[in-house]
Protein backbone atom coordinates (compact mmCIF):
# COMPACT_ATOMS: atom_id res chain seq x y z
CA UNK A 1 0.00 0.00 0.00
CA UNK A 2 2.74 2.56 0.55
CA UNK A 3 4.39 1.88 -2.49
CA UNK A 4 0.97 2.44 -4.29
CA UNK A 5 0.70 5.69 -2.36
CA UNK A 6 3.92 6.88 -3.24
CA UNK A 7 3.73 5.81 -6.84
CA UNK A 8 0.45 8.03 -7.13
CA UNK A 9 2.17 10.84 -4.83
CA UNK A 10 4.76 10.76 -8.15
CA UNK A 11 2.03 10.83 -10.46
CA UNK A 12 0.12 14.02 -8.76
CA UNK A 13 3.51 15.98 -8.05
CA UNK A 14 4.47 15.45 -12.02
CA UNK A 15 1.01 16.65 -12.97
CA UNK A 16 1.08 19.56 -11.02
CA UNK A 17 4.25 20.61 -11.93
CA UNK A 18 3.04 19.94 -15.59
CA UNK A 19 0.00 22.36 -14.44
CA UNK A 20 2.47 24.87 -13.22
CA UNK A 21 5.02 25.17 -15.72
CA UNK A 22 1.52 25.47 -18.37
CA UNK A 23 0.27 28.55 -16.17
CA UNK A 24 3.69 29.82 -15.72
CA UNK A 25 3.32 29.62 -19.44
CA UNK A 26 0.22 31.40 -19.82
CA UNK A 27 0.93 34.18 -17.47
CA UNK A 28 4.39 35.00 -19.40
CA UNK A 29 2.70 35.34 -22.77
CA UNK A 30 2.85 38.89 -24.20
CA UNK A 31 -0.59 41.25 -23.98
CA UNK A 32 -1.62 41.93 -27.20
CA UNK A 33 -2.05 45.81 -27.94
CA UNK A 34 -3.68 47.02 -31.31
CA UNK A 35 -2.67 50.53 -31.52
CA UNK A 36 -4.64 52.52 -34.44
CA UNK A 37 -3.96 55.92 -36.16
CA UNK A 38 -5.55 57.31 -39.58
CA UNK A 39 -1.86 58.95 -41.26
CA UNK A 40 0.97 56.99 -42.87
CA UNK A 41 3.59 55.04 -40.85
CA UNK A 42 6.67 57.70 -41.71
CA UNK A 43 9.43 58.48 -39.36
CA UNK A 44 8.48 62.61 -39.40
CA UNK A 45 4.66 62.06 -38.92
CA UNK A 46 3.36 63.07 -35.26
CA UNK A 47 1.13 60.23 -34.84
CA UNK A 48 3.45 57.91 -36.26
CA UNK A 49 6.19 59.36 -33.91
CA UNK A 50 3.55 58.43 -30.69
CA UNK A 51 2.52 55.05 -31.85
CA UNK A 52 6.41 53.92 -32.47
CA UNK A 53 7.49 55.54 -29.44
CA UNK A 54 4.88 53.52 -27.65
CA UNK A 55 5.51 51.06 -28.39
CA UNK A 56 9.22 51.05 -27.86
CA UNK A 57 9.16 52.75 -24.55
CA UNK A 58 5.99 50.14 -23.38
CA UNK A 59 8.91 47.50 -24.60
CA UNK A 60 11.97 49.59 -22.71
CA UNK A 61 9.84 49.72 -18.96
CA UNK A 62 7.96 45.93 -19.60
CA UNK A 63 10.44 43.70 -21.61
CA UNK A 64 8.72 40.95 -23.17
CA UNK A 65 4.89 41.32 -21.75
CA UNK A 66 3.40 43.18 -24.58
CA UNK A 67 2.76 42.89 -28.05
CA UNK A 68 2.16 46.54 -29.19
CA UNK A 69 0.72 45.88 -32.92
CA UNK A 70 0.68 49.08 -35.12
CA UNK A 71 -2.18 49.86 -37.17
CA UNK A 72 -1.57 53.00 -38.78
CA UNK A 73 -2.87 54.55 -42.42
CA UNK A 74 -6.68 53.94 -41.58
CA UNK A 75 -6.24 50.33 -41.50
CA UNK A 76 -9.03 50.26 -38.44
CA UNK A 77 -10.85 53.15 -39.69
CA UNK A 78 -11.25 56.56 -39.22
CA UNK A 79 -10.90 58.19 -36.49
CA UNK A 80 -14.32 58.46 -35.62
CA UNK A 81 -14.58 54.50 -35.66
CA UNK A 82 -11.27 53.90 -33.45
CA UNK A 83 -12.62 56.33 -30.84
CA UNK A 84 -15.86 53.76 -30.99
CA UNK A 85 -13.46 50.76 -30.91
CA UNK A 86 -11.72 52.15 -27.77
CA UNK A 87 -15.48 52.67 -26.40
CA UNK A 88 -16.53 49.21 -26.99
CA UNK A 89 -13.29 48.12 -26.26
CA UNK A 90 -12.85 46.31 -29.72
CA UNK A 91 -9.78 48.66 -30.07
CA UNK A 92 -7.18 48.48 -27.20
CA UNK A 93 -5.36 51.92 -28.28
CA UNK A 94 -5.00 55.18 -30.78
CA UNK A 95 -3.51 58.36 -30.87
CA UNK A 96 -6.52 60.75 -31.82
CA UNK A 97 -6.64 64.22 -33.28
CA UNK A 98 -8.38 66.44 -30.65
CA UNK A 99 -11.14 67.77 -32.58
CA UNK A 100 -12.34 63.89 -33.18
CA UNK A 101 -12.15 63.55 -29.50
CA UNK A 102 -14.09 66.45 -29.33
CA UNK A 103 -17.19 65.01 -30.64
CA UNK A 104 -17.89 62.27 -27.36
CA UNK A 105 -16.57 65.22 -24.98
CA UNK A 106 -17.52 68.86 -26.05
CA UNK A 107 -15.03 69.96 -23.28
CA UNK A 108 -12.18 69.08 -25.70
CA UNK A 109 -13.50 72.20 -28.15
CA UNK A 110 -11.16 73.73 -25.67
CA UNK A 111 -8.14 73.01 -27.65
CA UNK A 112 -9.14 73.71 -30.67
CA UNK A 113 -10.07 77.59 -30.43
CA UNK A 114 -8.11 79.32 -32.46
CA UNK A 115 -4.98 81.25 -31.46
CA UNK A 116 -5.21 80.19 -28.12
CA UNK A 117 -1.82 78.95 -27.41
CA UNK A 118 0.96 81.28 -28.37
CA UNK A 119 3.50 78.98 -28.34
CA UNK A 120 4.30 74.89 -27.34
CA UNK A 121 5.72 76.22 -24.12
CA UNK A 122 2.82 77.53 -23.12
CA UNK A 123 0.27 74.91 -24.76
CA UNK A 124 2.58 71.93 -22.43
CA UNK A 125 2.01 73.83 -19.67
CA UNK A 126 -1.67 74.04 -19.62
CA UNK A 127 -2.27 70.21 -21.28
CA UNK A 128 -0.12 69.08 -18.48
CA UNK A 129 -1.95 71.06 -15.63
CA UNK A 130 -5.29 70.77 -13.43
CA UNK A 131 -7.30 71.68 -17.28
CA UNK A 132 -5.06 68.82 -19.49
CA UNK A 133 -5.95 66.32 -16.51
CA UNK A 134 -9.45 67.44 -16.60
CA UNK A 135 -10.40 67.10 -19.81
CA UNK A 136 -8.91 63.63 -20.12
CA UNK A 137 -10.87 62.60 -16.79
CA UNK A 138 -14.09 63.21 -18.83
CA UNK A 139 -13.76 60.64 -21.37
CA UNK A 140 -13.79 58.15 -18.30
CA UNK A 141 -17.93 58.51 -18.91
CA UNK A 142 -17.21 56.94 -22.46
CA UNK A 143 -14.77 53.93 -21.00
CA UNK A 144 -11.76 55.82 -22.29
CA UNK A 145 -8.37 56.25 -20.64
CA UNK A 146 -6.58 59.58 -21.54
CA UNK A 147 -2.84 59.33 -21.16
CA UNK A 148 -2.40 62.58 -22.04
CA UNK A 149 -1.48 64.58 -25.05
CA UNK A 150 1.34 64.25 -27.75
CA UNK A 151 1.58 67.13 -30.29
CA UNK A 152 0.83 67.54 -33.68
CA UNK A 153 2.05 70.79 -34.02
CA UNK A 154 0.57 73.83 -34.94
CA UNK A 155 -2.37 73.24 -37.76
CA UNK A 156 -1.29 75.69 -41.16
CA UNK A 157 -3.02 76.19 -44.00
CA UNK A 158 -2.36 74.91 -47.40
CA UNK A 159 -4.01 75.80 -50.68
CA UNK A 160 -3.68 76.06 -54.86
CA UNK A 161 -5.45 79.55 -55.24
CA UNK A 162 -3.76 81.98 -53.46
CA UNK A 163 -0.87 82.76 -50.25
CA UNK A 164 -2.50 83.87 -47.00
CA UNK A 165 -1.37 87.03 -45.52
CA UNK A 166 -4.29 88.56 -43.97
CA UNK A 167 -7.86 87.37 -43.19
CA UNK A 168 -9.39 88.38 -46.23
CA UNK A 169 -6.79 85.83 -48.08
CA UNK A 170 -9.05 83.13 -46.62
CA UNK A 171 -12.27 84.49 -48.31
CA UNK A 172 -13.60 82.18 -51.34
CA UNK A 173 -11.03 78.87 -51.02
CA UNK A 174 -12.80 75.59 -50.75
CA UNK A 175 -11.06 74.44 -47.73
CA UNK A 176 -11.74 71.01 -46.07
CA UNK A 177 -12.21 71.25 -42.33
CA UNK A 178 -12.73 68.20 -39.96
CA UNK A 179 -16.47 67.10 -38.81
CA UNK A 180 -15.76 69.59 -36.30
CA UNK A 181 -18.26 72.76 -35.46
CA UNK A 182 -15.10 74.58 -34.31
CA UNK A 183 -13.20 74.11 -37.87
CA UNK A 184 -16.37 74.57 -39.39
CA UNK A 185 -17.06 78.18 -37.86
CA UNK A 186 -13.43 79.17 -37.64
CA UNK A 187 -13.34 79.42 -41.24
CA UNK A 188 -16.48 80.28 -42.20
CA UNK A 189 -15.43 84.03 -39.50
CA UNK A 190 -12.66 84.19 -41.73
CA UNK A 191 -15.15 84.25 -44.79
CA UNK A 192 -14.18 80.32 -46.35
CA UNK A 193 -16.13 78.55 -47.53
CA UNK A 194 -16.09 75.22 -44.83
CA UNK A 195 -16.55 71.81 -46.45
CA UNK A 196 -16.41 69.22 -43.65
CA UNK A 197 -14.84 66.06 -44.76
CA UNK A 198 -13.71 62.78 -43.27
CA UNK A 199 -9.49 62.61 -43.28
CA UNK A 200 -9.49 59.41 -46.17
CA UNK A 201 -11.32 61.37 -48.82
CA UNK A 202 -8.97 64.86 -48.70
CA UNK A 203 -6.20 64.23 -50.89
CA UNK A 204 -8.38 62.74 -54.01
CA UNK A 205 -10.61 65.62 -53.11
CA UNK A 206 -7.72 68.14 -53.45
CA UNK A 207 -6.35 66.29 -56.12
CA UNK A 208 -9.69 66.00 -58.28
CA UNK A 209 -10.56 70.03 -57.10
CA UNK A 210 -13.56 69.49 -55.24
CA UNK A 211 -12.27 71.19 -52.19
CA UNK A 212 -8.99 74.56 -52.65
CA UNK A 213 -7.19 73.71 -49.80
CA UNK A 214 -7.23 72.17 -46.07
CA UNK A 215 -5.32 73.01 -42.98
CA UNK A 216 -3.09 70.21 -40.90
CA UNK A 217 0.11 70.32 -39.36
CA UNK A 218 2.94 70.58 -41.38
CA UNK A 219 4.69 66.91 -40.52
CA UNK A 220 1.27 65.45 -41.72
CA UNK A 221 1.64 67.85 -44.96
CA UNK A 222 5.05 66.23 -45.62
CA UNK A 223 4.68 62.61 -44.38
CA UNK A 224 1.21 62.27 -46.76
CA UNK A 225 2.79 63.98 -49.93
CA UNK A 226 0.66 67.34 -49.86
CA UNK A 227 3.20 69.29 -51.58
CA UNK A 228 2.26 66.97 -54.60
CA UNK A 229 -1.61 68.36 -54.92
CA UNK A 230 -1.17 71.57 -52.79
CA UNK A 231 0.93 75.08 -54.36
CA UNK A 232 0.76 77.13 -51.33
CA UNK A 233 1.63 76.67 -47.45
CA UNK A 234 0.92 79.62 -45.13
CA UNK A 235 2.24 79.57 -41.87
CA UNK A 236 -0.72 80.57 -39.90
CA UNK A 237 -0.09 78.70 -36.85
CA UNK A 238 -4.21 79.07 -35.93
CA UNK A 239 -4.29 76.50 -34.11
CA UNK A 240 -2.66 74.10 -31.97
CA UNK A 241 -2.97 70.12 -32.50
CA UNK A 242 -3.24 68.32 -29.85
CA UNK A 243 -3.10 64.44 -30.22
CA UNK A 244 -5.09 62.41 -27.51
CA UNK A 245 -3.05 59.13 -26.28
CA UNK A 246 -5.90 57.30 -25.38
CA UNK A 247 -6.57 53.30 -24.24
CA UNK A 248 -9.83 50.80 -23.93
CA UNK A 249 -11.04 50.86 -20.45
CA UNK A 250 -11.64 47.40 -21.36
CA UNK A 251 -8.09 46.48 -21.81
CA UNK A 252 -6.76 48.58 -19.56
CA UNK A 253 -9.34 46.92 -16.34
CA UNK A 254 -7.65 43.48 -17.94
CA UNK A 255 -4.22 44.22 -17.21
CA UNK A 256 -2.30 43.50 -13.51
CA UNK A 257 -1.57 46.21 -11.57
CA UNK A 258 2.23 46.11 -12.53
CA UNK A 259 1.21 45.92 -16.22
CA UNK A 260 -0.85 48.89 -15.75
CA UNK A 261 1.49 51.00 -14.17
CA UNK A 262 4.24 49.87 -16.93
CA UNK A 263 1.54 51.18 -19.75
CA UNK A 264 0.87 54.88 -18.14
CA UNK A 265 4.82 55.01 -17.41
CA UNK A 266 5.48 54.19 -21.07
CA UNK A 267 2.49 56.66 -22.48
CA UNK A 268 4.42 59.70 -19.91
CA UNK A 269 7.95 59.25 -22.09
CA UNK A 270 6.27 58.59 -25.22
CA UNK A 271 4.57 62.49 -24.65
CA UNK A 272 7.53 63.84 -23.39
CA UNK A 273 9.79 62.33 -26.48
CA UNK A 274 7.33 63.04 -28.76
CA UNK A 275 7.05 66.54 -28.31
CA UNK A 276 10.67 67.08 -28.66
CA UNK A 277 11.27 65.29 -31.56
CA UNK A 278 8.10 66.90 -33.09
CA UNK A 279 9.40 70.67 -32.52
CA UNK A 280 12.53 69.42 -33.85
CA UNK A 281 11.19 68.30 -37.05
CA UNK A 282 9.56 71.84 -37.89
CA UNK A 283 11.74 73.70 -39.57
CA UNK A 284 13.59 70.84 -41.47
CA UNK A 285 10.62 69.70 -43.15
CA UNK A 286 9.51 73.39 -43.81
CA UNK A 287 12.66 73.80 -46.02
CA UNK A 288 11.62 69.97 -47.46
CA UNK A 289 8.61 71.37 -48.51
CA UNK A 290 9.58 74.61 -50.18
CA UNK A 291 12.64 72.18 -52.06
CA UNK A 292 9.85 69.91 -53.24
CA UNK A 293 8.31 73.16 -54.51
CA UNK A 294 5.80 74.70 -52.21
CA UNK A 295 5.52 78.40 -51.83
CA UNK A 296 5.80 79.04 -48.13
CA UNK A 297 4.79 82.37 -46.40
CA UNK A 298 4.26 83.94 -43.09
CA UNK A 299 0.77 85.53 -42.02
CA UNK A 300 1.04 89.83 -41.56
CA UNK A 301 -0.80 90.45 -38.18
CA UNK A 302 -1.73 87.94 -36.01
CA UNK A 303 -3.98 89.99 -34.10
CA UNK A 304 -6.16 90.34 -37.10
CA UNK A 305 -6.80 87.08 -37.28
CA UNK A 306 -7.58 86.74 -33.46
CA UNK A 307 -10.27 89.68 -33.81
CA UNK A 308 -12.23 88.02 -36.60
CA UNK A 309 -12.14 84.54 -35.40
CA UNK A 310 -13.73 85.90 -31.90
CA UNK A 311 -17.19 84.53 -32.74
CA UNK A 312 -16.09 81.10 -32.37
CA UNK A 313 -14.94 81.61 -28.53
CA UNK A 314 -18.51 83.19 -28.27
CA UNK A 315 -19.96 80.28 -29.80
CA UNK A 316 -18.50 77.18 -27.91
CA UNK A 317 -17.55 79.00 -24.49
CA UNK A 318 -21.27 77.40 -23.22
CA UNK A 319 -20.69 73.63 -24.44
CA UNK A 320 -16.83 74.47 -23.10
CA UNK A 321 -17.54 75.48 -19.78
CA UNK A 322 -17.30 79.05 -19.18
CA UNK A 323 -14.74 78.44 -16.33
CA UNK A 324 -12.76 76.12 -18.12
CA UNK A 325 -12.34 78.78 -21.18
CA UNK A 326 -11.62 81.29 -18.63
CA UNK A 327 -8.57 79.45 -17.16
CA UNK A 328 -7.22 78.27 -20.23
CA UNK A 329 -7.10 82.29 -21.40
CA UNK A 330 -5.38 82.88 -17.85
CA UNK A 331 -3.22 79.97 -18.19
CA UNK A 332 -2.31 80.94 -21.78
CA UNK A 333 -1.10 84.39 -21.14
Amino acid sequence: MARITLKRMLVLLSIMAVLGFCATAALAKPVVLKFGWTTVDSPTDPYALTGNMFKKNLEKVAPGQFNVQLFPNRQLGDEKEMVEGLSFGTLDAAVITNAVIAQIAPAFQLNDMPFLYANEEIAHKVLDGSIGKELMKKLAAKNIIGFGFTEGGYRLMINNVRPIYTPADVQGIKWRVMQNPVFVIMFKSLGGNAIPMAWGEVFTAVQQGTIDGLEIPIAVIYGNGYNEVCKYLSLTKHTYSALGLLMSQKTFKKLTPAQQKAVQQAAAMTIKEQRAQNGANFQVLVKKLEEKGMKVNKIKDPSAFRAKVKPVYDKFRASIGPDLVKRALESAK
